[in-house]
C-alpha cells in the first residue's frame, strides 16, 4: 500500500528511512506549537485553541502536501507571518484578529489563484533577488526584536527608545541559558535543538518557582471552538487592508516558494527538462494557508527545517505523513503548551531570527541601487515595528533610485505594479 501511494522505491527510499526522515523533520519544526500560541496569544486568542489550530493545521497541511505532491515537505504556521499577524496587524494598526484571520484567508485564495494561473512564477521572476532576501532579513531583525523584549533583554525608554534590561533578573538569564542551549545543541547537529531548548528553560523555571508549576503533561485536546471559523471576511473589504493582504501574499509567496525549491532540490525532486511537482506542492501550501485561517491560525506554509528530513533520506510524500501523524499526536500535549512562559519561546525567536538575518548575503552590495533600497528593507521592518511598512519602503526605494538613476529598464513590471500599490496605500492614509 505504501509502495503504491508513494513510490518508495522510484524514489530509492524504504519506508524505515521514510519513518526516521519524518521523525527527524518533526523534531526540528515542533516548536512551533509552543512558540505560536504564545505570539497570537497576545492578540486575545484563545491560546489553548490556537494550540489546537496549530497541531491540526499542520498535519492537514502535511498531509495534502503527502498525497497531492508526495515531497517530504513538513508545513505549519510559519514564523514572520505570525509575528506580523500579531505585533503588526492586530498590535499595531488595530485590528481585530478575526479580521486579520479574514485577510490570512484573503492571501490564500490570491496565494492559490496566482499558483494556478503561472502569475505566481511570473511575479517571483520579476522580485529583485536583494529584495526578496532583504524582505527575509528583515522580518528576522523583526523576531529578534520581538524575542529580546520578551525575554527581558531590552526594554522601553523614553529617553532614548530602547534600553537594556535586568540582565540579573532570574527570568533573563534563564532566557539567556535556553538560547545558548540552542545555538550549541544545534551547531552540534542535534536533532530537536530548539525543541530541547525550550523544554529545558521551561522545566528549570518551573522547578526554580518562576513560573506554573508543571502539574501534568497528557490530556485531552482543548476546545477549538474559540477560534474556528471566526474569520471575518467581510471585514476585510476595509480599503486598510489592502497593503496587508499585499504584504500576506508577497512573503507567503518568497517563503514558500525559496523552501519548496530549495528543499526539492536537495531531495533531486527537481530535474531538468523532465516534469515535477512544484506546482502541486504550491497548490498544496496555499490550500493549507485556506485551512488554518478556518481553524484560527496565522498563514501556513512549508518549513526549511524539512532539509534535516531530506538529510536523513526522506523523498516521498510519507516522510510529510509521518511529520503530520507527529502533529496530531502532540494534540494531547496542551497542558505542557500551557505552562511554557514567553522567556522560554524567546530563545527560540532569536534563533530562528539570526537564521534569517543570514539572507542579507545574498543583496548585491556592490550595487548601490540594490543595496540601499534592501538596506532600508531590512532596516525599517524592526524600526517601525511593521514587516508591512519594510516591504513598502523597499520597493517604493527601489524604483525610484533605479528610475532616477537612468535604469528605469531595469523595473520589472511586477516590482513596479507593487510599488504603486503601496504609494497609493500611503495617500488613502
Amino acid at each position: 500500500m505504501l509502495e503504491s501511494l508513494f513510490k518508495l522505491r522510484e524514489h530509492g527510499t524504504n519506508a524505515r528511512t521514510e519513518i526516521l526522515a519524518g521523525l527527524t523533520t518533526f523534531l526540528t519544526m515542533s516548536y512551533i506549537i509552543f512558540v505560536n500560541p504564545e505570539i497570537l496569544g497576545t492578540t486575545g486568542m484563545d491560546k489553548g485553541a490556537v494550540f489546537v489550530a496549530t497541531c491540526l493545521a499542520a498535519a492537514l497541511g502535511c498531509l495534502i502536501m503527502a498525497f497531492l505532491a508526495n515531497w517530504p515537505i513538513g508545513m505549519a504556521p510559519g514564523m514572520g507571518l505570525n509575528a506580523f499577524f500579531a505585533f503588526g496587524v492586530v498590535g499595531a494598526m488595530g485590528y481585530s484578529w478575526q479580521q486579520a484571520l479574514g485577510a490570512v484567508f484573503v492571501s490564500g485564495v490570491i496565494f492559490l489563484i496566482l499558483s494556478a494561473t503561472g502569475i505566481r512564477k511570473w511575479l517571483i521572476e520579476g522580485i529583485p533577488k536583494s529584495l526578496r532576501s532583504a524582505i527575509v532579513a528583515g522580518i528576522g531583525l523583526f523576531l529578534a526584536l520581538i524575542a529580546l523584549k520578551s525575554a527581558g533583554i531590552v526594554v522601553g525608554n523614553e529617553a532614548t527608545l530602547v534600553a537594556q534590561g535586568d540582565l540579573k533578573s532570574p527570568t533573563v538569564l534563564l532566557a539567556i541559558l535556553g538560547f545558548f542551549i540552542i545555538v550549541c545543541l544545534d551547531s552540534l547537529r542535534v536533532k530537536g535543538a530548539i525543541l530541547i531548548g525550550i523544554l529545558a528553560v521551561t522545566v528549570l523555571s518551573a522547578l526554580l518557582g518562576f513560573s506554573a508549576p508543571i502539574t501534568s503533561i497528557v490530556s485531552a485536546p482543548p476546545s477549538i471552538s474559540p477560534t474556528f471559523m471566526q474569520l471575518d471576511i467581510a471585514g476585510v473589504l476595509n480599503q486598510g487592508f489592502l497593503h496587508i493582504i499585499l504584504v500576506f501574499v508577497l512573503v507567503e509567496i518568497f517563503d514558500a516558494t525559496g523552501t519548496l525549491i530549495g528543499v526539492a532540490r536537495r531531495a533531486n525532486l527537481l530535474p531538468e527538462g523532465k516534469p515535477n511537482r512544484l506546482g502541486r506542492a504550491l497548490f498544496a501550501d496555499s490550500t493549507a494557508i485556506l485551512a488554518g485561517s478556518a481553524l484560527g491560525t496565522s498563514s501556513t506554509t512549508a518549513f526549511v527545517e524539512s532539509a534535516a528530513g531530506v538529510q536523513a533520506g526522506g523523498r516521498t510524500g510519507m516522510t510529510a505523513l509521518v511529520v503530520g501523524l507527529l502533529f496530531l499526536l502532540c494534540l494531547f500535549f496542551a497542558p505542557l503548551a500551557g505552562v511554557v512562559p514567553p522567556y522560554a519561546t524567546a530563545p527560540a525567536l532569536l534563533y530562528v531570527a539570526g537564521l534569517m538575518v543570514r539572507e542579507l548575503v545574498e543583496v548585491e552590495w556592490n550595487d548601490i541601487t540594490n543595496a540601499i533600497p534592501a538596506a532600508l528593507t531590512a532596516i525599517i521592518m524592526p524600526f517601525t515595528y511593521s514587516i508591512a511598512e519594510g516591504i513598502a519602503f523597499g520597493f517604493i526605494s527601489y524604483v525610484i533610485i533605479k528610475a532616477f538613476t537612468g535604469r528605469f529598464r531595469e523595473i520589472h513590471i511586477a516590482t513596479l505594479i507593487i510599488a504603486l500599490l503601496f504609494v497609493l496605500r500611503f495617500a488613502l492614509e
